[in-house]
């Protein structure tokens, strides 16, 4: 489900982009990260890093994307956000005790060091694959292929990847966590 939130800018995005155009659909982008970041801060008094950058990124290269009348700059956003991710994530190897994928499931997780590493370097590769894949894409075919795969391509390449990690991760899950989750 909270995958399907992180992506909902993505899919108004793809709704108005295929009823009207991309200057319209990049609109509604920023209104939709707006209100998925006030959504956030509704339910939990707290707002996570990475859709404050995310809302960032959209308003200056939405906004470009408007005032320019340049559709290169909202094509430009999915790579920058993806290869900024890699750098936090690769950051976090060398800096601040634990990595960002450890913060973020140490409290469903229990695993060894060496295993938050390679996940996390995992999530690094992820990204920039996603960053470089979206700039072949916007590069090489026409706006409505840069559509699709931005909506269809990216979250299925993102739901093909969290399923190899989890396939991963079974390797490390422990008979007590797994009773303990079907009790």
């Amino acid at each position: 489900m909270k995958l399907l939130f992180e992506f909902f800018p993505v899919v108004f995005f793809f709704i108005a982009y295929k009823f009207f155009d991309i200057y319209v659909a990049t609109g509604v982008a920023i209104a939709a990260t707006f209100l998925q970041v006030a959504i956030s801060w509704y339910g939990t008094r707290k707002v996570a890093t990475m859709q404050l950058v995310t809302l960032a990124i959209i308003i200056i290269f939405g906004g470009l994307t408007l005032f320019l009348r340049d559709e290169q700059f909202i094509k430009w956003k999915p790579t920058v956000i993806n290869w900024l991710f890699a750098a936090a994530f690769l950051a976090s190897q060398f800096f601040g005790g634990r990595t960002v994928i450890e913060r973020i499931m140490a409290g469903n997780l229990t695993l060894p060091q060496m295993v938050w590493r390679r996940l996390n370097l995992g999530w690094v590769l992820f990204f920039l694959g996603m960053g470089g894949a979206n700039l072949y894409i916007m590069s090489h075919f026409d706006n409505d292929t840069w559509v699709n795969f931005k909506l269809f391509g990216m979250l299925g390449l993102t739901v093909v990847f969290i399923v190899i990690q989890a396939l991963y991760l079974s390797r490390y899950m422990t008979e007590s966590a797994e009773s303990d989750s079907k009790g």
